[in-house]
């Protein structure tokens, strides 16, 4: 359902580890808004609700709740370092449409609450 790259679980398990809690687990969604109408959420859980789906990627454990899993379905999750700093990347195979700024997207059957940037 999901790729994470070697850079980006590097980088999740550096500040899996600075949080110094191993109960962590990796939480990916999707939430209406941004001006495409729908924008990414990644961050740390400790709780696995009952509508979550555990997947277990390159050692590291991750939830995604049901309403998000045919949106990110085939999403590929990189970690890209340069001049500027580094930051993480997604490439979502089901986005047809994403904003200028690079933080909201549509898919073909789901085009969220899009809201002014």
């Amino acid at each position: 359902m999901i790729t994470l790259t070697d850079a980006a679980v590097s980088q999740i398990k550096d500040m899996m580890e600075a949080e110094g809690d191993q109960s962590l687990m990796l939480r990916i969604g999707v939430k209406g808004g941004g001006c495409s109408g729908l924008s990414y959420g990644m961050g740390f859980d400790t709780e696995k609700h009952e509508e979550d789906t555990l997947l277990t990627i390159n050692g590291l454990s991750i939830l995604v709740d049901k309403e998000s899993e045919p949106i990110i379905k085939g999403l590929v999750v990189d970690y890209k370092q340069n001049m500027m700093g580094g930051g993480f990347t997604i490439d979502n195979p089901n986005a047809i449409a994403s904003c200028g700024c690079g933080t909201s997207f549509r898919t073909a059957t789901n085009a969220g609450t899009p809201e002014d940037c």
